[in-house]
């Protein structure tokens, strides 16, 4: 057992795959973050108690699971939360119809509520059995037991997990060598962020990043994406970001990453006029080249040996291929002021109307094949996007459809064509135990419930973003599809517009309160989104919570769903107020809450002071915040801000400062900031009492 950083171990077998997430790991682990982790200095397990060896399939793992053990993570799972007694191949896949493993981001990194985290550093499917299986002849004392004989499929089929002292089995194929990683706690939460700090520290996205995001109408000209701009900005719609959708290209299937001028004429002429009114642009695209593209030929002779969509798929691990893709978006668009990308269909699928991805014995040039090139392939992607911008000092949050292991420090949000509003908010529950940031975006709605319900959901998570490509005209004015189209609006949009504008403001009041949830994510590795267990891993009661989350250390987030006028909530120990009436719950009991369709249930820790801002329409390079400080219980006399330019590389270099706000006893603000970035973002203010 090697020790390799403060809290972290190692072992070794055989002769480990050149081609793994450690290997391709964008940052060099937080060695001094790290460090001021406190731990016991101790590996979670001594090298007799895990048994790893060669056998026909490859390279099995075992490791013990007490009986008591919950295990979490392996990356965006969107079917389940606590995955104990089940079994989890890790296999990227746009469109896993059950609780497989297969996801958007799997990650061969779990947790337990012991307190420690095991990463197996593979691309390869690997197989977790979770404490799925008893040994031969551990069942022997149920000889006389009597059982009914079930009458159902759930009886007899429904989930079921060993008793007792268990074992995680990990079935790597292929390899014939291998490395463990082991993350000491001594919290569960600790462990996470020893994971994380390893991979490099979270992302710190730009300020703007946290603000509303809308994605047009993918068949939308010059004239249709002006108009759509100039009418947020008329409407009084806080929008920071405006995103563009297959159109925009020459070709999109596969891509040529060329504007066209027959849609978007003098589209240079047009990002300037969207830049005048404050908007960042984001453009959508995918990796595969067509071969009208001015990368073709270069990338050609650096791509694997099969085609997506009549295009070339780059192996950007290989540093020819990935200097020209990056070049190129450097020069043509980084350059041109754009502020990130979508980058699209980087998982693949055996599920929808076709298995569309290259296959999984496709052979790239670094001798990755198709199993591993899918594992790691949206860790490339980012990657490869992420140098332009860092090269050129400007921080981007950009959006990705698949992510792996060690993907911490890459600023970028996954998403998915998938659209089950619950299985949306378990997956804000699920990214922060494997260092993802997942959004629950905004697509079409069944009614204007549904729009309001999941714009709720969308404003307390990751990224507030709405996905409106199947139609010109926003949501609210009509959200049935065809009618929308057709120009046809209800006659209460502006009744449901006024409720998206106050959602859309809620959030922007946050974005003081989220920076320096991330900023804490980026310096300590504690995930800013993340579920109850990891805050309460001594309370059961949390264990298999999947609808409610945690938003920073303050805020208690459980969203409602279209069709629920209520429902519970459990509120962990101590005591919690509510966000929007601060009324008094105790905690360690659960609520039946009906709030209404204007709201949904948030809550305050008690003794926080909560930083909430005057809603900007966009968040400016220059804004400056006017904070009000809203106290929580009696204690609740001060709270502590992350301050810096928003936009650059410069809090790398120490550029920032941690600003302590605190309420003196007569109701005024004294603040003191401590740090080197010399302006002041925010301005204080105690907020009005409640009536």
């Amino acid at each position: 057992m090697e020790k390799v950083a403060n809290g972290i171990w190692k072992m070794s077998f055989g002769e480990p795959e050149p081609h793994t997430p450690v290997r391709y790991r964008s940052a060099p682990a937080k060695e001094a973050a790290l460090d001021g982790l406190a731990c016991p200095g101790k590996a979670p397990f001594t090298e007799e108690e895990v048994s790893i060896r060669a056998t026909p399939r490859g390279v099995l793992i075992e490791l013990p699971l007490g009986g008591e053990e919950h295990i979490y993570g392996f990356g965006l799972q969107l079917h389940a939360v606590d995955h104990t007694g089940r079994k989890k191949v890790i296999r990227v896949n746009s469109d896993p119809v059950a609780d497989t493993g297969d996801s958007h981001a799997p990650v061969p990194f779990y947790v337990s509520t012991k307190g420690y985290g095991v990463l197996v550093d593979t691309n390869r499917y690997a197989a977790f059995y979770c404490g799925t299986n008893l040994r031969k002849g551990e069942s022997e004392h149920k000889k006389l037991e009597q059982k009914a004989v079930g009458t159902s499929e759930i009886e007899l089929y429904g989930y079921q997990k060993s008793e007792g002292n268990r074992t995680v089995a990990v079935d790597v194929p292929v390899a014939q060598g291998i490395e463990v990683y082991f993350f000491e706690g001594p919290g569960l939460r600790e462990a996470v962020q020893r994971y994380n700090l390893f991979s490099g520290g979270g992302a710190l996205p730009p300020m703007w990043g946290l603000g509303m995001w809308y994605r047009a109408y993918s068949a939308a000209k010059k004239e249709d994406v002006m108009r759509l701009a100039r009418t947020f900005r008329e409407d009084n719609m806080p929008v920071d970001v405006f995103g563009f959708e297959p159109g925009w290209q020459t070709k999109a299937y596969s891509c040529s990453f060329v504007w066209d001028e027959g849609r978007f004429p003098d589209h240079e002429a047009m990002l300037g006029e969207l830049y005048d009114m404050d908007y960042r642009v984001n453009l959508w695209e995918h990796l595969f080249v067509h071969p009208s593209s001015p990368m073709y030929g270069d990338l050609k002779p650096h791509s694997g040996d099969y085609e997506v969509w009549e295009g070339l798929v780059p192996d950007l691990s290989v540093g020819e291929a990935r200097e020209t893709f990056a070049g190129h978006h450097r020069k043509a668009f980084v350059d041109k002021g754009i502020a990130g990308f979508k980058l699209d269909e980087c998982d693949s699928s055996d599920y929808v109307h076709s298995n569309w991805s290259f296959p999984d014995i496709a052979r790239f040039p670094s001798g990755m094949d198709g199993e591993q090139m899918h594992n790691q392939l949206g860790a490339l992607y980012q990657q490869t996007i992420l140098a332009p911008f860092e090269e050129a000092g400007k921080r981007t949050l950009s959006q990705v459809r698949a992510s792996g292991a060690m993907a911490a420090p890459l600023p970028f949000v996954l998403y998915s064509d998938l659209y089950n509003h619950k299985v949306f908010i378990r997956g804000v529950v699920n990214c922060g135990f494997s260092g993802l940031l997942w959004s629950p975006e905004v697509r079409q709605a069944e009614s204007p419930e549904d729009l309001i319900r999941r714009i709720q959901t969308a404003v307390f998570s990751p990224m507030a973003l709405l996905n409106c490509w199947r139609i010109p005209n926003p949501p609210w004015m009509q959200v049935d599809r065809d009618k929308n189209v057709a120009g046809e609006f209800l006659d209460n949009y502006a009744e449901i517009r006024e409720l998206c504008r106050s959602l859309f403001q809620t959030r922007m009041s946050l974005i003081p309160y989220l920076y320096t949830a991330y900023a804490r994510y980026s310096e300590e590795g504690l995930p800013p989104f993340r579920a109850l267990v990891m805050d309460y891993p001594d309370d059961p009661h949390t264990y298999g919570i999947d609808d409610a989350y945690m938003m920073g250390d303050s805020l208690l987030v459980a969203p409602i769903i279209t069709g629920t006028a209520e429902r519970q909530v459990y509120l962990p120990k101590g005591v919690w107020h509510c966000f929007w009436t601060g009324r008094i719950y105790e905690g360690s009991q659960s609520y039946l809450l009906a709030p209404g369709l204007e709201q949904i249930p948030v809550f305050v820790k008690d003794g926080t002071l909560l930083p909430l801002a005057k809603p900007l329409p966009f968040v400016a390079d220059d804004a400056v915040f006017q904070v009000e400080l809203h106290p929580f219980g009696a204690e609740a006399r001060n709270c502590v801000l992350y301050e810096d330019d928003g936009i650059s590389y410069g809090y790398r270099e120490g550029r920032h400062n941690w600003v302590k706000a605190e309420l003196d006893s007569q109701n005024g603000v004294r603040v003191e900031r401590t740090g080197n970035f010399p302006a002041h973002r925010y301005l204080f203010a105690a907020a009005p009492a409640r009536p």
